[in-house]
This record gives structure tokens, sequence and C-alpha cells, in this order.
């Protein structure tokens, strides 16, 4: 088989590109938009955390955010709230404990877990009714999802 080769970005339908546009670095309180962030690494990158906020589920059926922490030992929390509430489901991975999203609006990076480690994450991908919620993390309570 011929190998293929392109030259330039490759877009997709839903305006995906792949290269360095494909991640973001937020270091201050955001809101998090569709348009802006669809499908990209959100790279988290202040020491001192800050509030980032989801778009609505109903106008983001289809839409993927990963986040990661990219910075060492937080002084202030950094939360993703549900701009509507009660709608994060599903689990995450937090030192080999699962942690429940059910009906919650808030997930928090915990800066007084003095031991998050670069690169804890969280993906959530909405169906317009709900944000489900995947991720991992390696120290107990340095990710807790409420609500």
């Amino acid at each position: 088989m011929a190998a293929s080769h392109w030259s330039g970005p490759i877009v997709s339908q839903t305006g995906f590109q792949n290269g360095p546009s494909s991640v973001v670095t937020i270091a201050a309180a955001t809101a998090i938009t569709r348009a802006d962030h669809d499908g990209k690494l959100i790279v988290m990158s202040a020491a001192g955390g800050a509030a980032l906020t989801l778009p609505a589920v109903a106008s983001s059926a289809g839409v993927k955010f990963k986040f990661i922490l990219g910075a060492d030992y937080a002084t202030t929390d950094w939360t993703i709230t549900s701009a509507e509430g009660d709608n994060i489901e599903g689990c995450i991975m937090v030192a080999s404990t699962v942690v429940d999203a059910n009906a919650a609006d808030v997930i928090t990076f915990d800066a007084s877990a003095a031991a998050e480690n670069i690169g804890d994450w969280v993906s959530l991908e909405c169906d317009g009714t709900y944000w489900y919620v995947d991720g991992r993390a390696l120290t107990a309570l340095s990710i807790t999802i409420s609500g």
C-alpha cells in the first residue's frame, strides 16, 4: 500500500484541525466555547487556578473537550462548571478509586490536595442532554466532583 502525503492542515467536517491549533492554553477564568475549543486539548497552565464554565448542553451535542493540568501544585482550585448545573454524569479514577459524577455540576482540581500531578486530566463529551466525564488523577482527592 502506498503512503499518502498531504501538505497544509487537515480539516474535518466538524472543524478539527490537526497540529498546534488543537491545543489551547488557559491561565485565567474562561467561558469555554464550542467554536473556540471543540475537540481540543485544553491545558490549564497557571499555578493559581481559575473557574472554567462549559457551554450550554442543548447547543453542545457532539462537542468534546479534554482538560489537562499543566502546572504543578496549584495555589487555587481549577473548577470546571456546567452552565446549567446538575448535568455532568459518568466517573473518573482518582488514585485507583472510582469517583462518581451523578447529576453533578462542578469538577474541581483541588489545590488543597497538595499533590496535584502535571498530566491529571478529565474529558467531557456532550450528547445534547448531559456532559459525560472520564478522567484520571494520581493523588487521592486531587480531583473531586460535586453538585
